[in-house]
C-alpha cells in the first residue's frame, strides 16, 4: 500500500488474524518496525497510527515492540491471546462431510499487483483495501458459537495452498465448487489482462501435483483460486447439521460468507476442484 495508515492497518489485521482462526482472543501485540532513513518520520507515523487503530477496535493492548533501520519498510505484530483448551481449533480437524465455510473474498494478491502497476480501477483498489482492513473477529466469534471441527486464515498460499494444509492434517479430501467461491469486484477483468503475481504463479504451481481442475475451467480460474491473500478471510470446516446454523450466525454479525465445499474422505486428489 502507499498509504501508510492503511499500510499499518492492513498489517495488524493480518496478525491478528492467526489467533482468530483458533478460536482465540487476542489481548497484547508487539510492534516489529523495519524503517529506512530516507522517508520521512511522519510516514512511520502514520503506519504506526494505523496499525493502532486496528489494535484498540480488536481491545488490544500495544505493549512495546521493536524498530531497526532497514532499506525497505516492513512492519507487523507480534500477538498473544487467550483461549481455553477445550475450545482450540485447529487446521487439522476436518471430517468428511463437513462443509467449508469462507467468510472472505479473494483476489487482494491479484489486486495490489495491479495497483503497482498503476493499473487498477480505484473501485476495485478501495474494495480490496477494506476486505484486507476488516477484521476476522466476528467471523471467529461465529464459528465459536457454532462449533466447528477446524479452521485457518487464509494468506499468502492462497485458498487451495491453505485448504491443501488443513486437509493434509486432517487425513481427508476436499472438493471445491469454483462457481461458489466469491472474488474481489474487478479481478477477473485483471485475471483476463495478465495481471497475477509471482507469488499465485508459485502457488497453482505447488498446487498442480494434488489438485484435480475441472476441464471447464480456464488458467485464470485456477489462478484465482491459488491467489497469494493478504489477511484474507476464515475458511472453516463446520459439520452439516451445524451449517445452517454457523451461516445464520455469520449474517447476524455482518460476516460475509459462501459455502464453497465440502469435506470427503481422502481418496484421490488431496483437492477436486469443480468448475
Amino acid at each position: 500500500m502507499d498509504d501508510p495508515y492503511q499500510f499499518g492497518a492492513i498489517a495488524a489485521a493480518n496478525a491478528l488474524s492467526d489467533v482468530y482462526a483458533m478460536g482465540g482472543r487476542p489481548i497484547l501485540a508487539l510492534n516489529v518496525v523495519c524503517f529506512p532513513d530516507n522517508l520521512p518520520k511522519r510516514v512511520l507515523g502514520e503506519v504506526l497510527r494505523g496499525g493502532g487503530d486496528v489494535a484498540a477496535e480488536a481491545g488490544v493492548l500495544i505493549a512495546g515492540g521493536h524498530t531497526l533501520r532497514d532499506a525497505e519498510p516492513k512492519y507487523g505484530m507480534s500477538v498473544t491471546g487467550l483461549l481455553r483448551p477445550d475450545a482450540l481449533v485447529t487446521n487439522a480437524g476436518a471430517r468428511p462431510g463437513d462443509a467449508l465455510v469462507l467468510t472472505k473474498p479473494i483476489g487482494t494478491g491479484i489486486v495490489t499487483t495491479a495497483a503497482k502497476a498503476g493499473s487498477v480501477d480505484p473501485a476495485a483498489l478501495d474494495a480490496a483495501v477494506a476486505t484486507m482492513r476488516h477484521l476476522n473477529r466476528d467471523a471467529s466469534l461465529a464459528m465459536q458459537a457454532v462449533g466447528v471441527h477446524a479452521a485457518t486464515d487464509v494468506t499468502g498460499f492462497g485458498l487451495i495452498g491453505h485448504l491443501t494444509g488443513m486437509m493434509r492434517g486432517s487425513g481427508a479430501s476436499a472438493r471445491i465448487d469454483a462457481s461458489a467461491v466469491p472474488a474481489l469486484p474487478g479481478v477477473r477483468e485483471l485475471l483476463a489482462q495478465g495481471v497475477a503475481p509471482g507469488g499465485t504463479r508459485n502457488n497453482l504451481t505447488a498446487a498442480e501435483p494434488h489438485t484435480t481442475w475441472s476441464p471447464r475451467l480456464t488458467e485464470a480460474d485456477r489462478l484465482l483460486l491459488c491467489d497469494a491473500q493478504t489477511s484474507g478471510g476464515l475458511l472453516v470446516a463446520v459439520p452439516a447439521e451445524r451449517l445452517p446454523r454457523l451461516l445464520d450466525e455469520l449474517s447476524a454479525r455482518g460476516v460475509s460468507h459462501a459455502v464453497v465445499g465440502a469435506v470427503d474422505e481422502r481418496a484421490g486428489a488431496l483437492i477436486s476442484v469443480e468448475g
